[in-house]
């Protein structure tokens, strides 16, 4: 046979393998409009109201007591409205660890939608009720809502994939969340419902996800493997199985399921104790927290906030700076979706492990050109630059991957707990960088960066020198892997199930 005709047959054959997966790619479309997505919309859209929040609660108070608040009470009134999302995702994380393993994870997504919609009711009569309290609450739920959907979309989605698409798929959290910010910014300007007339409806806006996820997430099956290992109905995950993936011969998927299953034989789901104090998963432990939850900690959220200064300084207007950070969300979002497409190719370490390398060393230039920004009128521009550069870096690295290699990390037992800790790092970070990040950068301007060169520095170091790759690997093949590590100084051949059964040696 002659070449083309070869590389037509291969060609068809890839063809076939991406169409009989499509309801797999819409089950990850309805699993990110009503997760990650929502995270990246909240994070973006609470910015563009805040004045008019403030001064609706100015005129609240006003109306209650009959006196003015102070600017500094109204300020750090709206400070716990922005803080607070943070806090209910910490909530939402550690429920992340038990309503997922009791309900399943189909059904403990529709029981997050339901928080949602309770959120955005309150946002929208928050106004004629004359409560600011209901705009907390409703911040404090939208943030439950975040912490869980998060872990249970990323949970459910690695649980339904093959390994050969898990990377890509669980990578489109990444992708949603990148989405969700650049919504929030589009619908925030005030030619949109950036307005004083209808921000209610815009801190409402989360809403219309939610009803979307839980109309569509019921015609769906529960994630296979939790059907499979957590539930023992061999023939319900065969029909999963089957009509997400468009396959009869599922032997092999089955086969590593068993394996799984037999290493958690009689067990139940591990706690987060179990997770914290096990040796047979110290390493992979390690990987969860450094690189992938502490991700808030390599500066990404602090040099969207710093963007604005270094916008200001280059002279573009106040009016025109609005536009500016959609260009920075967008850049984001589509340098997110190209790594969609190297995560498979170029592997989870190498993206991420020098996808860190070149943002510390990026932000270390970023630093000294700030610091000598006076000396030419053209370097404001060049920060301008560096800046993209970073965003640039972060989103075909550590973004995407934050999200696809948790779910490789751990077995079925494991996962929930996983999640937990990893959640909890997470948001716990994002609220102590959100709350110090202004008192830091009053202390030390331009060199607050050095913080972020050396967690990003130190995690390349451990991804580089220490994580194993991950790609086009089983779940039983990757705990091997790590294996070795958590191991390393006892004997070889200590047995798989014995990692499964949470052995300390």
């Amino acid at each position: 046979m002659s070449v083309n005709g070869t590389s037509a047959i291969e060609g068809r054959a890839e063809d076939m393998a991406s169409t009989k997966y499509w309801r797999l790619y819409l089950l990850t479309v309805v699993l990110g409009i009503g997760g990650s997505f929502q995270y990246g919309i909240q994070v973006s859209v609470i910015a563009s109201p805040a004045v008019h929040v403030q001064s609706f609660v100015n005129y609240t108070w006003m109306w209650r007591y009959s006196s003015v608040l102070e600017e500094s009470s109204n300020q750090l009134i709206w400070s716990f409205i922005v803080a607070v999302l943070s806090l209910g995702a910490w909530a939402g994380a550690i429920h992340s660890g038990s309503l997922p393993v009791k309900y399943g994870r189909k059904k403990a997504l529709l029981i997050n939608n339901v928080v949602a919609m309770v959120a955005a009711l309150l946002m929208l009569f928050s106004r004629a009720a004359k409560s600011f309290e209901m705009i907390l609450l409703g911040r404090f739920l939208y943030g439950y809502n975040v912490g869980l959907g998060l872990s249970v979309h990323l949970m459910y989605l690695g649980e339904s994939s093959p390994k050969e698409l898990r990377g890509f798929l669980t990578l489109t959290g990444s992708i949603f969340i990148g989405l969700g910010k650049v919504t929030g910014q589009i619908i925030g300007i005030k030619e949109v419902l950036g307005t004083e007339d209808v921000w209610p409806f815009l801190l409402a806006v989360s809403g219309l996800p939610a009803i979307l996820q839980f109309a569509t997430l019921l015609v769906f099956p529960e994630s296979p493997r939790y059907t499979y290992i957590d539930r023992g109905d061999t023939e319900g995950c065969k029909r999963a199985l089957q009509w997400l993936w468009q396959e009869s011969d599922l032997k092999q998927e089955l086969d590593d399921m068993e394996k799984e299953r037999e290493s958690a034989r009689g067990q139940k789901a591990k706690t987060v104790r179990d997770v914290l104090t096990s040796r047979c998963v110290r390493w992979q432990l390690l990987t969860l927290a450094i690189p992938c939850a502490g991700v808030q900690f390599c500066g990404i959220n602090a040099l969207y906030f710093y963007a604005y200064d270094i916008f200001r300084e280059s002279g573009i207007p106040e009016n025109q700076m609005h536009y500016l950070a959609i260009g920075l969300g967008a850049t984001e979002l589509i340098t997110i979706s190209l790594c969609s497409f190297l995560i498979d190719r170029a592997g989870r370490k190498k993206l991420m492990g020098y996808g860190y390398l070149l943002m510390g060393i990026t932000m270390s230039v970023l630093t000294v050109m700030l610091s000598i920004k006076d000396l030419n009128p053209v370097l404001p521009y060049v920060n301008i630059g560096l800046i993209f550069c970073v965003i640039c870096i972060y989103g075909l690295g550590p973004s995407g991957v934050s999200m696809a290699l948790p779910a490789d990390l751990f077995l079925q037992a494991w996962r929930p707990s996983a999640y937990v800790i990893s959640g909890t790092i997470n948001w716990l970070g994002m609220f102590i960088v959100g709350l110090c990040f202004g008192y830091i950068v009053d202390a030390l301007g331009q060199y607050c960066f050095l913080i972020f060169v050396a967690y990003s520095i130190l995690s390349a170091a451990f991804l580089i020198y220490f994580v194993p790759e991950t790609k086009g690997k089983t779940m039983v093949e990757i705990m091997e892997s790590f294996h070795q590590l958590n191991f390393k100084n006892k004997k070889a051949d200590i047995e798989v199930h014995e990692i499964g059964r949470g052995t300390k040696l």
